[in-house]
């Protein structure tokens, strides 16, 4: 591996690191050449063992020889390896690496939300949800909780962020997911039920009988803000709350989600002890 000692924030080759946007990253020259970063060593390990491509590493010096050894192996001689102490890293990046190490990889080509939906019995739909937190969080619920796909609206945000993977810690490389262009009925086509989370005066609680025997759903969550589009939930063929108590209405959705994978999931399905 290359291995070149950052001395400046200026240095060429570390602008994949600090110059570069988020949406920068992901069009440099369209998804062909798209990039996205990944932190921590563990992470990055999920996203090699899942195939995705490391780029170039960005590693504080004490971790060459410690966490980020096994990386530094499986990368080969033509990743380059920048290298410096924490302090210039950190002012090169803006934030304070966690346990030393970046990654940047090389974006995948994106699926289709027919690949995503083919063998699947749950998914769920992110219709609108920007925060990267949230996405991340949902995307590690969907991975633990028995969903076979995520598909996103084009108004969420984009799965790859830096802080959706880590939030994520790499579910993002485990779950398929895709872009749904076109409104969520299109499901119906792909050969799922949808079942809307919102709280309306007919929805149905959660764990209604009715909800258990469905072969292939789709739960569409929204923001806990402005919630699901009127349209989303007078098309979708159920809709769906949470029961709740002491006067609480609703929950973050990522909490709302995690509850709502557990009580849907495919109850067959083998899990790990």
């Amino acid at each position: 591996m290359r291995e070149i000692e950052v001395r400046s924030i200026n240095d060429d080759g570390v602008e994949v690191f600090s110059q570069l946007t988020e949406a920068q990253l992901r069009q440099r020259v369209e998804a062909a050449n798209g990039l996205f970063i990944v932190e921590s060593p563990k992470v990055i390990r999920v996203a090699m063992d899942a195939g995705y491509q490391p780029k170039a590493l960005l590693c504080e010096r004490r971790h060459i020889n410690g966490d980020a050894a096994d990386i530094i192996a499986r990368c080969g001689q033509d990743v380059p390896l920048y290298t410096g102490d924490r302090d210039l890293l950190q002012a090169l990046t803006g934030y304070k690496l966690t346990r030393g190490v970046l990654c940047a990889m090389q974006r995948p080509q994106p699926r289709t939300a027919e690949s995503v939906c083919r063998n699947a019995r749950r998914i769920v739909v992110v219709d609108g949800v920007c925060d990267t937190t949230n996405i991340g969080a949902i995307f590690r619920s969907a991975a633990a909780l028995g969903i076979d796909g995520v598909l996103l609206t084009t108004t969420s945000c984009d799965p790859l962020n830096r802080r959706a993977v880590r939030v994520s810690m790499g579910s993002v490389f485990l779950v398929p997911w895709a872009w749904l262009e076109g409104p969520v009925d299109k499901l119906h086509e792909l050969g799922f039920e949808t079942a809307a989370m919102a709280l309306t005066h007919d929805s149905v609680p959660l764990d209604s009988p009715s909800l258990a025997s469905i072969e292939r759903l789709a739960i569409i969550m929204g923001t806990e803000g402005d919630g699901l589009p009127e349209q989303t939930i007078s098309q979708a063929d159920h809709v769906v709350r949470i029961p709740m108590y002491h006067g609480v209405d609703s929950l973050n959705v990522a909490a709302a989600a995690a509850v709502a994978f557990w009580e849907l999931r495919v109850k067959d399905m083998k899990h790990v002890e």
